[in-house]
């Protein structure tokens, strides 16, 4: 009997930490929930074999888009919707933010299957700024280029003032398809989570010129600090 005693005080060690850890999740809001996910997202990148390049082309840029989670399924015609937010980057290294947008959009294939990809959008320059911080809502590819993120050497030449897309996307996928299509994307303002976040209605273009200095923040922002650190 007490070899039994072990296993069982384990268990229901395991079951107290799962309730516990389930109900510190539930009490996230929405906002909350994506900026841990969004954290979650660059640790990923920073880990892998190649975090240098998204490394250097962040440092060069003007700011990034993160998408913890965004979904794509479909059965001939598919479509794609996620929930993220963006930080804009100065000069001096100082990070201004968040604003909280979402990504929607359809493409059309031989498709079967479902998938689930962590995004990161780039912004390199004054264009891709202006999208971000300008109306409502943008096309990817139609009011502003959108391409693959280089890697290696290109990732290199991307960041001298040669770069071929005003938005460079880095993704980790998980799921079933190779990839994600940007092209014909629409990326809009979330109000609401702007206004939840900041305590009052706020637009892109406010909220990305107030310091991302929240506590909230604080430790995803440690987390791109950290991304950056791998450019060479």
């Amino acid at each position: 009997m007490k070899r039994t005693r072990k296993p069982i005080a384990a268990l229901l060690l395991f079951a107290v930490m799962f309730v516990f850890c389930g109900a510190a999740f539930a009490d996230e809001s929405a906002h909350e929930r994506r900026i841990r996910m969004a954290g979650e997202l660059i640790r990923e990148m920073t880990e892998q074999g190649d975090a240098d390049a998204l490394g250097d082309v962040i440092k060069s840029g003007k700011g990034v888009a993160i998408f913890p989670s965004v979904t794509k399924a479909g059965f001939i015609v598919g479509g794609q919707v996620g929930e993220g937010l963006v930080f804009l980057r100065k000069p001096d290294g100082t990070w201004t933010g968040p604003a909280f947008m979402g990504i929607s959009g359809a493409s059309f294939g031989l498709q079967i299957g479902a998938q689930s990809v962590g995004l990161v959008l780039v912004i390199t320059n004054e264009a891709g700024l202006r999208a971000f911080t300008g109306g409502n809502s943008f096309k990817l590819g139609a009011d502003v280029a959108v391409a693959a993120g280089p890697v290696g050497r290109d990732a290199s030449a991307a960041t001298d003032g040669t770069a071929k897309a005003s938005i460079y996307s880095y993704s980790i996928t998980k799921g079933l398809f190779a990839g994600i299509s940007l092209e014909g994307s629409v990326i809009n303002q979330n109000r609401d989570a702007n206004k939840a976040y900041w305590g009052k209605d706020m637009s892109a273009e406010a909220a990305l010129k107030k310091p991302a200095t929240d506590k909230r923040v604080a430790s995803l922002i440690k987390d791109l600090k950290a991304l950056i650190a791998k450019a060479k």
